[in-house]
């Protein structure tokens, strides 16, 4: 989910960072339910740390797209955007992040980290062992947060970026800020995961935890049984728990992150300006924690629009509205 934020400081923008954003009101409907059964056959490739799980459409020499999911789903979030990148020429890469779906470690003896640097070292290898030099990234919950980390510091893999709920670049600094009590209220269950009580219950009723947090967040989503056990499968990883786990625990600075990493988590500790052309959206029912769009404009240097998707749209928008990331990730790319 969106990473914590010091609410205080919020406010010290004010409404001068509103008159910075490109902001355009778009109309969706109402959710409807996916109409894609499935991907095409997966495939599989060595990258990195990782043995990568990943569905591919489109024509193999079109411009890459590369869609990042988040948690608790999988790349079902883009069953329906797919297609639609796919029929407009582009190369659609859809891989399972680390700990979930048919994505495994290499080796036993890797650290099962879930930090954010980790993920997004992880995409980028998925690039170099595609040879794909330079791709639009574009992603929702962990999958956006990844995306802002490879256009902060790999501008140069990065031709555009769509991230819902704008921009989630964090650091265990940042997560050791106090909330007002209702906003915490909204992180419970990373409180739980802190606990090695919270562990054995995700791990134990993770299909159903997962279930939960699809209908809080998205509480006017009514996906069906079917929609959400397709997702569910890929909780079945083995490293699906210590991935999650280490996740939140490293946000509240509760768990080390792994040295490997140290150079990225410094510099994203800073808050980087991301200047590769950037649409943000929010939907207009999203139940998940998640900051304002006019508190984030100014981390956008380069051309930039939000746009509030409307129709009862929750957090794992891509699914919920497919057109309307879809348009996104398209005009990005004229910009």
């Amino acid at each position: 989910m969106s990473e914590q934020i010091n609410h205080d400081r919020r406010h010290l923008l004010g409404a001068a960072v509103m008159t910075l954003t490109a902001a355009e009101l778009v109309k969706a409907g109402p959710a409807k339910a996916a109409t894609n059964a499935s991907f095409s056959p997966l495939k599989q490739i060595d990258a990195g740390l990782l043995n990568v799980g990943y569905a591919e459409a489109g024509p193999a020499n079109g411009p890459a797209v590369i869609l990042l999911h988040g948690w608790p789903y999988d790349i079902h979030t883009y069953v329906d955007v797919a297609p639609l990148l796919a029929s407009a020429g582009y190369r659609v890469i859809v891989p399972f992040l680390r700990g979930y779906g048919s994505t495994r470690f290499l080796s036993s003896k890797t650290f099962r980290s879930g930090q954010p640097a980790a993920i997004a070292v992880d995409i980028v290898a998925l690039m170099d062992a595609l040879k794909i030099e330079k791709a639009t990234v574009a992603g929702c919950d962990w999958g956006a947060r990844t995306a802002n980390i490879i256009a902060a510091l790999w501008p140069e893999r990065c031709k555009a970026m769509v991230s819902v709920s704008g921009y989630l670049i964090g650091s265990q600094e940042a997560g050791k800020v106090p909330l007002p009590p209702k906003n915490e209220l909204q992180w419970w269950y990373q409180y739980y995961f802190a606990t090695e009580r919270g562990r054995a219950g995700y791990d134990k009723y993770r299909h159903d935890f997962a279930k939960l947090i699809w209908q809080i967040a998205s509480p006017q989503w009514r996906f069906t049984d079917a929609t959400f056990d397709r997702s569910a499968a890929s909780f079945d990883n083995p490293d699906h728990v210590s991935i999650v786990i280490h996740n939140y625990r490293w946000r509240l600075a509760l768990a080390e992150g792994e040295p490997r990493y140290r150079d990225q988590d410094r510099l994203l500790a800073a808050g980087p300006i991301i200047n590769v052309p950037t649409i943000t959206l929010e939907g207009d029912a999203n139940g998940a924690p998640h900051p304002e769009p006019s508190l984030y404009a100014k981390k956008f240097s380069g051309k930039y629009a939000h746009r509030t998707i409307t129709g009862g749209i929750g957090h794992n928008l891509p699914q919920e509205a497919p057109q309307a990331f879809a348009d996104a990730v398209l005009d990005v790319n004229r910009y």
